[in-house]
């Protein structure tokens, strides 16, 4: 997922007060439209015009109740018992990424028609999953989430990405959950740097001085719940210095017309509908689970 910046802008000095390049194009190779487009459907059926409204001025959408706390429970079990073979097989807790592609539970909740109805009322009725990704916050970890915005990492054009978090576990301020810049997507891509090490970024972008772009909001979920959010939102979490693990599940949403470029077509869902051009993979879903071999 991550990939060293190139084209640079001026420079800026970071918390450290080392001066760092700014960068305002990841892939300044590819003819990327680097700006927001709004979205919603004439006739949402379970969105109100109100919230699409409200996505589309302030880039972000929360919380919305998917599943009951309830129905929540075994994708939590489940996870509880992923994870520490994931990571017995190597992988962190942060790796997880396209895991449909090997878990048939994680391709079944990725489609599941309550999260796919919600955004169909933004995108419209063919809806194509870009990729996964567990974020799961473990007590005391010591990594955060820098500010960044999520079209910034990615080599597609045009940027109608819509991304979507699940909360597996409750999330709140006490065990980092995220938070968002509204009206931040408005801008398009701002300009970010190289993450430095003593950052312990997840990612490896960071956007220095977020205020500078208005007054973050936390978007505090209970498990079951899920929060909406441009590609263009600024957004991050800190640490979780909380006793309390934080588990979402991130999944990237988009529309036919989409172009991605370097392979990054190969992991992806056809959820509904059909890719006219044929151009995004539609991964079956796997019969067995299986923990995919770690490379290297």
């Amino acid at each position: 997922m991550l990939r060293p910046t190139s084209h640079c802008s001026s420079p800026t000095s970071n918390r450290h007060g080392r001066v760092t390049d700014l960068h305002t194009d990841a892939y300044p190779e590819l003819s990327r439209t680097l700006r927001f487009f709004p979205l919603g459907v004439e006739a949402p059926r379970i969105l109100t015009h109100e919230q699409i409204d409200h996505y589309n001025q302030y880039g972000y959408l929360s919380p919305l109740r998917v599943f009951t706390e309830a129905e929540v429970q075994p994708f939590r079990e489940y996870f509880d018992d992923l994870l520490p073979r994931a990571m017995a097989a190597g992988w962190g807790n942060y790796d997880l990424t396209n895991w449909h592609k090997y878990c048939p539970d994680i391709y079944d909740l990725v489609t599941h028609s309550r999260i796919l109805d919600i955004i169909a009322d933004l995108i419209g009725e063919t809806i194509i999953l870009r990729h996964s990704h567990f974020f799961a916050k473990l007590p005391g970890d010591g990594m955060q989430v820098s500010w960044h915005q999520d079209a910034s990492y990615w080599p597609i054009s045009p940027s109608r990405v819509v991304s979507a978090w699940l909360a597996i576990d409750d999330s709140d301020a006490d065990n980092a959950a995220l938070q968002v810049v509204p009206g931040s997507h408005k801008g398009g891509q701002v300009a970010f740097a190289d993450s430095s090490d003593s950052e312990h970024n997840v990612l490896n972008q960071t956007v220095p001085n977020p205020s500078d772009y208005g007054a973050p909001v936390t978007l505090e979920l209970a498990a079951g719940e899920m929060s909406l959010h441009s590609d263009w939102t600024l957004h991050g979490s800190g640490r979780n210095m909380s006793r309390r693990r934080r588990c979402g599940l991130a999944m990237r949403f988009l529309a036919p017309g989409v172009t991605a470029h370097l392979g990054w077509n190969q992991h992806s869902i056809v959820c509904r509908g059909e890719d006219p051009a044929g151009h995004w993979a539609n991964n079956p879903r796997p019969e067995t689970q299986a923990i995919p071999t770690r490379s290297g």
